[in-house]
């Protein structure tokens, strides 16, 4: 017979969940409030003086096309990093599944870049691709190719996506490699008695039962390419060159802090709150469905 723990006093509930809705409110809620009605304002060059002005900054954001090219910017960076992160980390997860020697050295060197701070990553990469400098960069025109990402907005672009996706492999391969443990071995071994090869076995067997754990991962991502990659871009390209690597997280830095324009980067910071429950709605909404709990 199993014991159970009960609890007479009716106010212990809400005393255990206070410290974390009290989080809640003061690090997200109130901070949005704050930047829905920071939106609506209007302030002067020095701040003396603050007017209500509705929707303008909205209307502003939405007849600027360079503002178009900042989303366009962001859904592409995104994609990318959520790509390349989940297939590398992937990847990498099912060779360390596998009985190898010194596993867990391996597992360990892999783990290692998480903990890196996002601006440390980006200095990082800037040292292995700047063009001049850069080991690897000079490797690349060995070969006879173009490469300069001071100058190129591509290059520029590629260089913060692989900066970026590299910060990211770490925490993705942690769980997939959790996930691969989870998944019994007697399955995976009776469709290899029935003659399933390896790569049959992972599409039909042990990626199914992994969606759940990589749907998870997908939401994660596209929010660490929206938010949590400040750091990368402001160390590598502060944007540049000529805004091909401004994304909209940047952007409301850019606006705000450097531009003293306050209440447009609260306009910019709501809209890209807004995207980003869009995204993860429609995740929930379509992909959720071809996930195997």
């Amino acid at each position: 017979m199993h014991k159970r723990a009960v609890f007479n006093n009716r106010i212990l509930p809400f005393a255990l969940l206070a410290p974390q809705i009290l989080v809640v409110v003061v690090f997200f809620y109130w901070p949005a409030g704050q930047a829905v009605w920071q939106s609506f304002l209007l302030q002067d060059a020095f701040g003396l003086a603050t007017d209500f002005v509705w929707f303008e900054n909205y209307a502003y954001l939405f007849a600027d096309p360079a503002y178009y090219d900042t989303i366009w910017n962001t859904l592409i960076f995104s994609a990318l990093v959520a790509v390349i992160s989940l297939s590398s980390a992937l990847l990498l997860a099912v060779m360390a599944d596998k009985p190898l020697r010194a596993a867990g050295v391996y597992r360990t060197l892999l783990i290692w870049p998480y903990a890196v701070a996002p601006a440390v990553a980006g200095v990082l990469w800037i040292f292995m691709l700047h063009p001049s400098l850069g080991m690897v960069a000079r490797g690349i025109k060995a070969l006879g190719f173009s490469w300069n990402p001071l100058l190129d907005g591509t290059d520029a672009m590629t260089m913060v996506v692989l900066a970026a996706a590299w910060k990211q492999i770490s925490y993705n391969f942690l769980f997939f490699l959790a996930g691969l443990a989870a998944i019994p071995r007697s399955i995976v071994e009776a469709a290899a008695i029935d003659g399933a090869r390896p790569t049959r076995r992972f599409w039909t067997i042990v990626f199914p039962l992994l969606t759940p754990t990589a749907f998870f991962l997908l939401v994660v991502n596209i929010v660490y390419a929206f938010f949590d990659t400040f750091g990368v871009i402001d160390a590598m390209t502060q944007g540049g060159p000529a805004k091909a690597t401004e994304t909209l997280v940047y952007k409301v830095y850019a606006d705000g802090r450097l531009g003293g324009d306050l209440g447009g980067s609260a306009a910019q910071s709501v809209i890209l709150m807004m995207i980003v429950i869009a995204l993860t709605s429609i995740q929930f909404r379509y992909i959720e469905r071809r996930v195997n709990y």
